[in-house]
């Protein structure tokens, strides 16, 4: 075998074993590509006010939430994953668990018809069509969801949808009603 038909094949050798391994940490679920880390975690959560949703001469401020843990979900009707964990957004409402929702990307319309057929599980609904909010906090896909606690710091991010494993890994500790 020639030296110019060995290169190729060690380099095919080794990304095919690159590649397996990385199948094989998915398959463990060790590995997510989704999961990339975020500088925000420990950090102050940047400050925002943007129009509501449901009136645009109204304003949804991260201030209005200060004292106490609350969610920051960002979200959008052409997300398929947002569509998802809607269900489960309403039962965490339940629970008394304060959701702020960020409409990110999206028809205003489109974005108030959803919450009107499937219901609200927010608490407030900013609406950031330009991705002012999310540049902020350095959003990369929906859904996206950060846990700001009672004195403003972001202890937890979560990229992909909610559910009850989510809820309690990340999540559930930082709230009474866990």
């Amino acid at each position: 075998m020639s030296k110019k038909a060995i290169i190729p094949l060690l380099l095919f050798v080794a990304l095919s074993g690159l590649f397996l391994y990385v199948l094989v940490q998915m398959n463990k679920g060790e590995y997510n590509p989704r999961d990339i880390p975020t500088e925000f975690i420990g950090r102050a959560a940047p400050e925002f006010t943007l129009p509501s949703l449901f009136d645009p001469n109204q304003q949804v401020s991260s201030s209005a939430f200060e004292g106490n843990p609350w969610l920051l979900n960002v979200w959008g009707t052409w997300c398929p994953e947002c569509w998802r964990e809607h269900e489960y957004l309403l039962t965490l409402r339940q629970r008394g668990i304060p959701i702020v929702g960020i409409d990110w990307r999206d028809d205003r319309e489109e974005a108030k018809a959803m919450l009107a057929r499937l219901g609200n599980p927010f608490v407030a609904v900013g609406f950031d069509p330009d991705s002012e909010l999310a540049i902020d906090y350095g959003v990369y896909g929906a859904p996206e969801t950060f846990l700001i606690d009672a004195d403003g710091i972001i202890r937890a991010k979560h990229a992909g949808a909610m559910n009850e494993t989510v809820w309690r890994e990340k999540f559930a500790s930082h709230f009474d009603k866990g």
